[in-house]
């Protein structure tokens, strides 16, 4: 990113692991947004989407990390811990680390099922939560799509290798896409080992602990009230119009079962918005200084 306030952040989880997380913008500023991205992803994820806001957002900082297993991050030794109730207890690790009282959440994918169970265990200090294209309902037909790329982690060439291994996995979801973004997708995701190789920057054994239902549960009751805990907060959630892992009729569902909630659908994209779209940053920064005036 061009933007000069940043700021690298490390801090360790109570079992050990050291934590890596980037700070963008004013580190001063009155707001915190803290950005959780999706299973395989990181940080880098955001920056587009930070890069599109911050200029009509100088009182907001944005915090965006990685996961345990992902990017700067350290891995596991024991693929059991990549979990959602571990990660939540690592998010709170963060927190404490950077001494917030109050903030706001925007998470992609896993990083929304992370703000839910954040929801449920300090709702008091979150100020508003952007989910981008999940929710308690996930199609299964989305989990498989990502279980047929999840931890091959097979090295290539070089980084435009990398592109058109995405595009020949992902480019469903992003009919679209130029060789350009797909270049920028493989930057975002991908590093270079010390061979010279590239390959996807995650923890592979991530698919340990990766399971997949045989049908998707429209009326799972525990992720329903997950989900209804959340009401305590404004929530603004984006969906991809052609998603296949959050179905237009759960969307309508959670809006309904929410009563300060927005959406904001991006045409022509799948799972999941990078949320640079024009669609997604008008609703997110709308969203936010709704938050901020609160």
């Amino acid at each position: 990113m061009g933007n000069k306030m940043t700021d690298d952040i490390r801090f360790q989880t109570k079992d050990g692991l050291s934590i890596y997380a980037r700070s963008y913008g004013d580190p001063n500023a009155p707001h915190t947004v803290l950005c959780l991205h999706g299973l395989t992803r990181n940080h880098k994820d955001f920056e587009p989407m930070i890069e599109a806001l911050l200029p009509d957002h100088p009182d907001t900082r944005f915090i965006a990390w990685d996961t345990r297993g992902r990017c700067k991050s350290e891995y596991d030794p024991d693929p059991s811990h990549y979990a959602l109730p571990i990660y939540a207890e690592d998010v709170i690790g963060l927190i404490e680390h950077l001494h917030l009282e109050k903030f706001s959440l925007i998470g992609t994918s896993m990083g929304g099922l992370i703000s839910m169970v954040l929801m449920s265990l300090i709702p008091e200090r979150i100020k508003g939560v952007v989910m981008n294209d999940i929710g308690p309902v996930i199609e299964v037909e989305g989990l498989n799509r990502i279980a047929s790329y999840l931890g091959k982690n097979k090295p290539v060439a070089d980084f435009e290798a990398a592109a058109q291994a995405l595009k020949s996995k992902q480019a469903g979801a992003f009919p679209d896409y130029t060789d350009e973004d797909w270049l920028k997708f493989a930057r975002r995701t991908h590093a270079t080992r010390e061979d010279g190789q590239v390959e996807a920057d995650y923890d592979p054994n991530l698919v340990k602990n990766f399971a997949i239902p045989d049908s998707t549960d429209e009326n799972d009751e525990s992720m329903w009230t997950l989900y209804r805990g959340m009401s305590a907060s404004p929530f603004l959630l984006i969906r991809g119009e052609i998603s296949e892992l959050l179905s237009e009729k759960t969307a309508r569902r959670m809006l309904n079962a929410h009563p300060d909630a927005e959406m904001a659908t991006v045409p022509r994209i799948g799972h999941a918005p990078v949320l640079d779209e024009p669609e997604a940053v008008s609703a997110i920064s709308q969203f936010l200084k709704k938050v901020k005036a609160a």
